[in-house]
């Protein structure tokens, strides 16, 4: 959700709790409030542990990832999908990789936690590891 959005649905919240029920409508407001942070906490934590087991930069298949993707998915969906945390290629642009058993890599540019573009790079023979041949995030498809 939008953080305006959801700062906007708490003071209403609260308006509408205390010009309704007065000082208990602002409490259970205050309730409510809370409790949908706390449920937006725990997921996270969730994500992160499941995402913290894994090899950092390490996925099962970054041909599946990329065809996922979308521009302008947030960090927080992406995480779930590739089930470990990136490992950062560069700081400008902020670029995070993952590469899988096949040696092929999977390379993200972020910007504020949003996905930008991304790069499949694949090896040019099964046992190679050096990416050769890499596909703009427009020609994988969505």
């Amino acid at each position: 959700m939008n953080t305006w959005i959801g700062s906007a649905l708490a003071v209403l919240a609260f308006i509408a709790g205390g010009l309704l029920w007065g000082w208990k409508g602002v409490i259970l407001a205050l309730s409510v409030v809370v409790f949908w942070l706390l449920l937006q906490f725990g997921r996270l934590m969730r994500i992160m542990r499941v995402a913290s087991e894994a090899p950092v930069g390490q996925i099962d298949s970054a041909v599946m990832l990329a065809a996922k993707l979308e521009v302008g998915m947030k960090l927080i969906a992406l995480l779930p999908l590739s089930r470990s945390l990136g490992r950062k290629l560069s700081d400008s642009p902020e670029t995070y990789g993952w590469i899988d058993a096949g040696g092929v890599q999977l390379e993200i540019v972020m910007n504020k936690g949003q996905i930008v573009s991304w790069t499949l790079n694949r090896p040019d023979e099964p046992g190679d590891t050096v990416a050769q041949s890499t596909l703009p995030a427009s020609q994988l498809g969505s």
